[in-house]
């Protein structure tokens, strides 16, 4: 009985031992040297691949952002701030404007079949949407001109980037509403464009975020 008692309290300690070890091992030595690593070499990217503007924190480089104007009396959306370059199409991006915080209700894509109606509905009425919003005096935007990445939203629906073509396309809007020149306007693009990874995997991107940081600090020169 009392062998049987020893042993008993014998595996208990030797349990306890081994939680404590695990948990101080586990729970706190590991997570501390995790962190330590992320945070040595790669701190922006593991605190959130972070953009400031003016000392604070407007957003992710990983997180696009819509661009509207305030939303007024009986208005259920937003009209868009076509002062700035607009990113892909989502239901997911919440509203904001280029140096507040902005709230997510859900992402989501607009994939769907090719013969489905409702995406035929979209794409056909953001298409007319960027012809309309992007034809300007001495610039009219050619239904052939629309990229694919203007017209319809990236697989999680919260896509930062769009591509060069849609970044040019929005040029002559964009300088006629901030008082730019187009060639102003088309130089910020080209400085704001990311190649491919290595040369030579994925497209090159434009980080809307960023481009819309750097045309504020350009308007405000």
């Amino acid at each position: 009985m009392n062998n049987s008692v020893g042993n008993t309290a014998r595996l208990i300690g030797a349990g306890l031992r081994a939680l404590l070890v695990l948990t101080i091992v586990c729970g706190v030595i590991y997570p501390l040297a995790v962190t330590g690593v992320a945070q040595a070499p790669f701190s922006g990217k593991a605190n959130g691949s972070e953009i400031k503007s003016g000392g604070s924190v407007v957003g992710s480089e990983l997180i696009g952002q819509r661009y509207d104007l305030p939303l007024k009396k009986g208005e259920e959306t937003a009209a868009t701030d076509l002062k700035w370059f607009q990113p892909r199409p989502s239901n997911g991006l919440g509203s904001n404007s280029v140096n507040t915080q902005y709230k997510l209700i859900l992402s989501g894509a607009t994939n769907r079949s090719g013969d489905n109606a409702d995406l035929i509905k979209w794409v056909t009425d953001a298409k007319a949407a960027v012809i309309k919003d992007n034809s300007v005096k001495g610039n009219k935007v050619k239904p052939s001109d629309v990229p694919a990445d203007a017209v319809t939203s990236s697989g999680s629906g919260l896509d930062p980037d769009i591509s060069p073509e849609y970044a040019k396309l929005q040029v002559h809007r964009v300088a006629e509403k901030s008082n730019l020149s187009v060639a102003e306007v088309d130089k910020l693009v080209d400085e704001n464009t990311d190649g491919r990874i290595l040369g030579f995997m994925g497209e090159p991107t434009v980080n809307v975020l960023k481009l819309n940081i750097a045309l504020k600090a350009l308007i405000e020169k």
